[in-house]
């Protein structure tokens, strides 16, 4: 079995910074791309950020240049730092890892259990 377990959300102000970190943990052979997404109520799931095994990373638009994301490919975490945050930043966040698993021969998709980001005054 793999999981993923998110941890770091909560409400903070307009403005403000947060960092949400993710560790997978299981029968794992290998990590290939790690990333988080977001739920808003009422609206589709959408990617936040990606990073690959080698360090390449993709950003939402609208995230860019006030969110970093990294990871430590030893401790098989993902964390995800975002500043200067928007209301509009306001979503279940929620870790997802492609993964392939001791003894099997391709990859699969898992998905954290989702933290609540709140940004209000």
């Amino acid at each position: 079995q793999v999981q993923l377990v998110e941890s770091g959300g909560g409400l903070v102000q307009p403005g403000g910074s947060l960092r949400l970190s993710c560790a997978a943990s299981g029968s794992i052979f290998a990590i290939n791309a790690m990333g988080w997404y977001r739920q808003a109520p009422g609206k589709q799931r959408e990617l936040v950020a990606t990073i690959t095994s080698s360090g390449r990373t993709n950003y939402l638009d609208s995230v860019k240049g006030r969110t970093t994301i990294s990871r430590d490919n030893a401790r098989n975490t993902v964390d995800l730092e975002m500043n200067s945050l928007k209301p509009e930043d306001t979503a279940v966040y929620y870790c997802n890892a492609v993964i392939v698993r001791n003894g099997d021969y391709s990859a699969n998709n898992y998905w954290g259990q989702g933290t609540q980001v709140t940004v209000s005054s």
